[in-house]
């Protein structure tokens, strides 16, 4: 790594909100945060000494407009920061992603360059778990059907008859972050929950059993994605994935959009080999509309829909800022 910064103690910084006007700044590191943070970070990124401009509704195109001034760049998964933004940033030391996903960021190619990639997995894993708890309990007892039904005067109560978590299998694929907090969380429900990482061994808690990925096939009754989009991931769940499980199941993904086919899904789903689907995700979230499989999706009882959401707290977002407040502590004073 280059060599470290000689931050000032923290003094009073202006905060530059909703302009990408560049005026004569301090000769101190600068950081543009291209992304809604919380005053908490922005006075946290004050104390450590940078001068910032904090501009929520920056975009790609103008991030590699003026990233050649910046030192560092936080981003959320709205902005693509791609080889163009890289090559502008001449400057810059670290590349910061506001959650857990680095899909949007040529992350090979900024470590190429010897820029630092920093994401913020543990600030919203929380938050992503009592997401996927809540969609599937809805999903379970039919709660979006049901409330429509009773504000339209309808007392059906046979037709919603639901099911428990208690005693399933629920089988996890990546036990990182967001994957040990779900399982955390189904601990008071008495459900039994397997986990499969392709990258982790020795994983075993008090919350997951470690197993084969064969075993996730065999006995999953509910199957939940915690995994990133890569040219590994992308499409994972398709046909002959699902095709893999020993007995009909029910999907969760609270992941990314692109770790599953959609048109695979939604043919399981009509043939009932998935049971039904709590996504959070879906894999064109720009217009999803123009797809057939939205129109399928949108028409089906069992399947539960979120606009992804699930890492989006209030607490998620003061969480995720003093994570990367750590972190980028620890890069600019080594």
């Amino acid at each position: 790594m280059a060599k470290a910064w000689n931050l000032r103690p923290a003094e009073p910084v202006t905060i530059e909100v909703g302009t990408l006007e560049l005026g004569t700044l301090p000769s101190v590191p600068k950081v543009l945060i291209a992304c809604d943070m919380p005053i908490s970070f922005i006075e946290g990124m004050k104390r450590l000494g940078f001068d910032i401009i904090h501009n929520p509704d920056t975009n790609t195109h103008e991030i590699a407009k003026v990233i050649a001034e910046f030192d560092g760049l936080v981003v959320s998964t709205k902005s693509v920061v791609n080889r163009e933004v890289i090559d502008a940033g001449q400057k810059l030391r670290f590349i910061a992603r506001a959650g857990s996903g680095m899909d949007t960021i040529d992350r090979q190619y900024a470590n190429e360059k010897g820029i630092a990639t920093i994401s913020s997995p543990e600030g919203n894993a929380n938050a992503v778990a009592e997401h996927a708890l809540g969609m599937l309990l809805s999903l379970f007892n039919h709660l979006n059907r049901a409330d429509k039904q009773v504000r339209q005067g309808q007392w059906l109560r046979e037709e919603n008859r639901g099911i428990e978590i208690k005693g399933k299998t629920v089988g996890i694929i990546g036990y990182g972050h967001t994957g040990m907090a779900f399982a955390r969380k189904l601990a008071g429900f008495e459900a039994r929950v397997i986990a499969y990482d392709k990258y982790k061994s020795g994983f075993s808690d008090q919350f997951a059993t470690e197993v084969l990925e064969e075993d996730i096939f065999r006995e999953s009754d509910v199957l939940s994605v915690h995994i990133p989009l890569t040219q590994e991931t992308h499409h994972l769940v398709n046909a002959g994935f699902i095709s893999r499980f020993a007995k009909p199941f029910y999907f969760i993904n609270t992941a990314r959009g692109g770790v599953m086919k959609t048109d695979d899904v939604v043919d399981a789903l009509r043939t009932g080999k998935i049971l039904g689907a709590c996504l959070d995700v879906l894999e064109d979230e720009t217009n999803p509309k123009s797809y057939e499989w939205f129109k399928a999706l949108i028409a089906m009882d069992n399947v539960v829909l979120t606009p992804h959401i699930a890492g989006w707290t209030h607490e998620s977002r003061e969480r995720i800022g003093q994570v990367l407040l750590r972190k980028i502590g620890a890069i600019a004073m080594t």
